[in-house]
C-alpha cells in the first residue's frame, strides 16, 4: 500500500492567499517612516536618442521638491540584473537606449508633488536609428545601442557536453528549428517598488518587492558602501 502523504499529491493552499484576499497583506506602499520622501523617475519616450539638454530648474523650484538629479549628477558606475551583463547606469548618461530608459529622478515630500515635478522637466532629444528585432540588431551595420560591444551582443555563451557528432549519428530523428519565447509578464499585485532607509550606524536597509534579496544586495550600485552594510 502506498504511504499517505500530507503534501505530495494534495491540493495545498497558498500560505499568503487568505491575507491577499481579505486585504491584510502588507505591501511596500503600506510602509511609512518619519520624514519619508517620495521618488519618481522620468523615462524616455524614445527607443534610441542622444540627450542634448535637460532643464530641471522649474522642477527644482516647485514647493515640496527636495532634489532633482540626472545622469550628470551620479557616479558612472554600471550595474545589471545579472553578474555577466553589467551595462546599465542608474540614470542615462549621454543617451537613452530603450523606451522607458531612466532619464531623471525627483525626490519630494509626497507622491503627487514628485509627479508634478517630473512634468516640469524639459528634455531635448536627438532621435537616433533604433533596432526592434534581435536578429536585425546582431547584423553588421545595425545601429550601435551599447558602445564597446560587437553586433549589439552583450554576452554570448556556447556550451557543449559529450561527443556532439556521435550523438547526431546515433539519433533516430534530427530536427532543426528556431525557438523563440515572448516576453512574460507575471501580473503581480504589487509592481516593483522600494523604500530605502539610511541608518545612523551607516547601514542601508532596503524594503523591495523582490524575489532575489541576496542578489539585489550584491548589485546595489553604491561603491562606498560594503555589501555587509546593506540589509534587504
Amino acid at each position: 500500500m502506498m504511504k499517505e502523504h500530507s503534501i505530495i499529491g494534495k491540493s495545498v493552499p497558498r500560505t499568503d492567499a487568505w491575507d491577499k484576499v481579505v486585504g491584510k497583506a502588507v505591501y511596500t506602499d503600506d510602509l511609512k517612516f518619519p520624514n519619508m520622501l517620495y521618488g519618481k523617475v522620468l523615462r524616455s519616450p524614445h527607443a534610441h536618442a542622444r540627450i542634448l539638454n535637460i532643464n530641471t530648474e522649474k522642477a527644482k523650484r516647485l514647493p515640496g521638491v527636495k532634489g532633482v538629479i540626472t545622469g550628470q549628477d551620479i557616479l558612472p558606475v554600471k550595474y545589471g540584473i545579472v553578474p555577466f551583463a553589467q551595462d546599465e547606469y542608474a540614470l542615462a548618461i549621454g543617451k537613452v537606449r530603450y523606451v522607458g530608459d531612466d532619464v531623471a529622478a525627483v525626490v519630494a515630500v509626497d507622491e503627487d508633488t514628485a509627479q508634478a515635478a517630473l512634468e516640469l522637466i524639459e528634455v531635448e532629444y536627438e532621435p537616433l536609428p533604433a533596432v526592434f528585432d534581435v536578429e536585425e540588431a546582431m547584423k553588421p551595420g545595425a545601429p550601435v545601442i551599447h558602445e564597446g560591444v560587437v553586433n549589439n551582443t552583450s554576452t554570448a555563451f556556447r556550451k557543449e557536453f559529450g561527443n556532439i557528432e556521435e550523438g547526431f549519428k546515433q539519433a533516430y530523428h534530427i530536427r532543426e528549428d528556431v525557438f523563440k519565447t515572448n516576453g512574460q509578464y507575471h501580473a503581480p499585485l504589487e509592481p516593483h517598488a522600494a523604500i530605502a532607509r539610511y541608518e545612523p550606524n551607516g547601514k542601508l536597509t532596503l524594503w523591495s518587492s523582490t524575489q532575489i534579496p541576496f542578489f539585489l544586495r550584491k548589485t546595489c550600485p553604491i561603491p562606498w558602501l560594503d555589501e555587509s552594510m546593506i540589509r534587504i
